[in-house]
């Protein structure tokens, strides 16, 4: 098994019992690899940008046992300490470790964004966020053009929020 399915499965045993948080994850981790490899990343970045679609929001459940909560920024604290111990068992190497836990730390952080791995998980979040919180049109158009950098991400954003759909129009 690769250090990526493992990571994958570790994250589904992490989050057992909470299957809106296991889809939450499985969704983003889908949008990053599918924005990684229309964008052209590399080998390396785009399985740092894997894994931290995996573990972004690892912090989660830490953050609702110690303070109640689990915002964005709790998420980005509490992170890094949730996902290095489980990196570092499954084999990941300490420069792909740091990298991640960096990503994770600054997911929510968007005047943080310093590299197209930081950039594609941000967008890739978003395109879950939005559909999972029920944002409406006027708040996707702010979104869409504050974060959205990417072609392929913009492309994604608008054929889901901005396209009509069309029954039979696919046949």
């Amino acid at each position: 098994m690769d250090t990526l399915t493992s990571l994958c499965k570790a994250m589904i045993t992490y989050d057992q019992g909470d299957p809106r948080r296991i889809h939450h994850f499985l969704k983003v981790h889908a949008f990053a690899r599918q924005i990684g490899i229309e964008e052209g990343l590399n080998e390396k970045t785009l399985f740092r940008l894997e894994a931290a679609a995996y573990v972004h929001d690892i912090g989660i459940h830490e953050g609702e046992k110690r303070f109640g909560r689990n915002d964005g920024m709790i998420q980005q604290e509490l992170g890094p300490g949730e996902a290095k111990p489980m990196l570092e068992s499954l084999g990941f190497e300490s420069d792909d470790v740091e990298r991640i836990c960096w990503l994770v730390a600054h997911h929510h952080s968007y005047g943080s964004i310093d590299g197209p791995d930081a950039q594609i998980l941000a967008e890739a979040d978003m395109l879950v966020n939005q559909y999972e919180d029920g944002a409406g049109r006027k708040q996707n158009e702010a979104l869409y053009h504050r974060l959205y950098k990417t072609a392929a991400g913009k492309r994604i954003f608008e054929e889901l929020y901005f396209k009509e759909y069309e029954a039979g129009s696919h046949a």
